[in-house]
């Protein structure tokens, strides 16, 4: 459902973010250059205000704000880097195959509009990533 503001903006073909308009392979280069240097506000500006990231190993996380809380999170307590094994462009997605310098891979695909994320879906294993980075497991096979 759009409402006027920065949605309606969008809807109309104009993109209600600062940024100059990217395709979306463009796009996810500048979003791993800011994932890189951990540059919350940079990651959070590539997001509408009510876009959705889902990593498919926690629960989806809804609104520019709250991504950026998640990233805060996410780097204050581990370091991470991004090394780009592939990057397609399909119409409006971009898809990130991806690994880190410890040799975990995943992939993230990007629904780009207007020149900004919409929605965002990832795969990666948890578990290797918790225990790559010395990070508490969760209790039972719930919480992985």
């Amino acid at each position: 459902m759009c409402t006027r503001g920065s949605n309606w903006t969008a809807a109309r073909g104009r993109s209600a973010s600062p940024l100059p308009r990217m395709t979306p392979r463009q796009l996810v280069q500048a979003w791993v250059e800011a994932f890189n240097r951990a540059d919350v506000d940079a990651l959070a500006s590539f997001y509408t205000i009510d876009a959705v990231n889902h990593q498919v190993a926690e629960t989806p996380v809804q609104g520019r704000d709250n991504i950026r809380q998640m990233f805060a999170s996410a780097f204050a307590s581990t370091q991470m880097h991004c090394i780009v094994e592939n990057l397609f462009e399909d119409g409006r997605w971009a898809i990130l195959e991806w690994r880190d310098p410890s040799g975990l891979r995943g992939c993230g695909f990007f629904h780009v509009v207007h020149g900004q994320i919409t929605f965002q879906r990832g795969y990666w294993d948890k578990l290797s990533f918790l225990r790559l980075h010395g990070l508490p497991l969760p209790d039972g096979p719930q919480g992985i």
